[in-house]
């Protein structure tokens, strides 16, 4: 009966097979109502709903582990707004003002570098993997900590200094990457030459694009304000397309817009408003962002790689605590400040599923052995990350969140 009424109406094919768009859509507004319910209701982050959305859809197989296509995009192009909106506040004169602050930045990234590759050789991984998976874990998630902040209203001491050490650890993470990636190609195919030219092409093209990028921006901001709406859509069309060239030219899409941040934020003392993640099209691809990274977690991965990240993210934390306890008195935090402050370093997120993607391109065979561990990694951290961060900054006093908006309820007449 239905095939005959759906044949009657041209209705092609029958049952109708949703496309990837009708999913993506579905996605969007779970991720969009779970968000706000965990907000309204928990009085948690939104983004821990979003990565709840994630974590199912890679539960139901729906996951997007290997990052490639539409998935990849999404998560440059949001990775991207958020970087450049991170690099936008790191000054470096604080850093040479304060150089405490730049020792813990290198000791925290090291020392969790180097605690988990010895946690991981310990637990039985081999040494190339347990490298990789060190190398990959020094980076906390800019995006985690940008959002959650700029949600809870977050300033202060503390979150100035998250967001230094955390695009501090991004920069070293992509540069031990490019590094390792550069000595395992060159032992599998005995180029040298080619193995060491490609990272140092990318970083110096890199940095090159992320000079151009900072100027463009510079210009613009002398003849319109940012914070309008036409604006902000330049703005965002500036930092896609420079990131477009990077895809194209194989620079770093992570350096890219970090370090266009950071030249445009030293290039003047005034320092920079941006509109709230540029507007409505970069609110939605931070959404699908978290949407995603949670997603690449699957239950395969789980099963193979749960062990190995649990002992991954305990030797992390304890060495980026160490690291940051044991510098706090020189850099002039308080203990409580330093505790909060290690606590915002917990998540990991795009930025890593990023450089696991770039690692899983090169040396697909030996990205294999390190999948497991890092998605397992990410998929507990898609949800304790974001807690993480805005308990640390709720402990160092800074959590100012902004009052829940619920809907006005009509007058009933007495």
């Amino acid at each position: 009966m239905l095939s005959e009424i759906a044949g009657y109406l041209h209705i092609q094919p029958w049952p109708p097979l949703p496309e990837l768009p009708f999913w993506a859509a579905l996605a969007l507004v779970a991720g969009g109502l779970l968000g706000e319910a965990v907000r309204r209701g928990l009085g948690l982050p939104r983004v821990v709903g979003y990565g709840a959305v994630g974590l199912a859809l890679g539960a139901l197989g729906l996951g997007a582990w290997p990052l490639a296509g539409s998935a990849r995009l999404v998560v440059d192009l949001a990775l991207a707004l958020l970087l450049f909106e991170l690099g936008s506040r790191v000054h470096l004169r604080w850093l040479r003002a304060n150089p405490a602050l730049l020792a813990t930045a290198l000791a925290e990234a090291l020392a969790s570098g180097a605690a988990v590759t010895l946690a991981l050789r310990w637990w039985g991984l081999a040494p190339d993997v347990a490298l990789a998976c060190g190398a990959l874990a020094i980076c906390a998630s800019g995006a985690v900590v940008t959002r959650v902040a700029a949600e809870i209203g977050a300033a202060g001491q503390v979150t100035e200094r998250m967001v230094v050490l955390t695009a501090v650890n991004t920069l070293v993470a992509v540069l031990s990457m490019k590094l390792l990636g550069a000595w395992l190609q060159a032992g599998a195919e005995g180029d040298w030459l080619r193995a060491v030219s490609q990272p140092l092409w990318a970083l110096a093209g890199s940095g090159l694009l992320a000079l151009l990028l900072a100027g463009v921006v510079a210009w613009v901001a002398r003849r319109l304000d940012l914070r309008d709406e036409n604006a902000a859509l330049l703005l965002l069309g500036l930092v896609v397309l420079a990131l477009m060239a990077a895809r194209a030219l194989n620079l770093s899409t992570l350096l890219v817009p970090l370090l266009a941040g950071v030249a445009l934020r030293n290039a003047t003392e005034r320092p920079w408003v941006w509109p709230r993640h540029f507007g409505s099209a970069g609110g939605l691809l931070v959404l699908m962002l978290f949407v995603v990274v949670g997603s690449a977690g699957s239950p395969a991965a789980l099963a193979g790689g749960a062990l190995a990240a649990a002992v991954l993210l305990g030797a992390r934390f304890a060495a980026k605590t160490a690291a940051v306890l044991l510098l706090a008195p020189w850099s002039g935090l308080r203990l409580r400040q330093g505790l909060g402050l290690s606590l915002t370093l917990v998540p990991l997120s795009g930025t890593t599923l990023v450089l696991l993607a770039e690692l899983q391109a090169g040396l697909p065979g030996f990205a294999a052995g390190v999948a497991p561990v890092l998605l397992s990694a990410i998929a507990f951290s898609s949800l304790a990350g974001p807690l993480a961060v805005q308990w640390g900054l709720r402990l160092a006093a800074e959590h100012h969140p902004e009052p829940v908006r619920r809907p006005l309820r009509a007058l009933r007449p007495a």
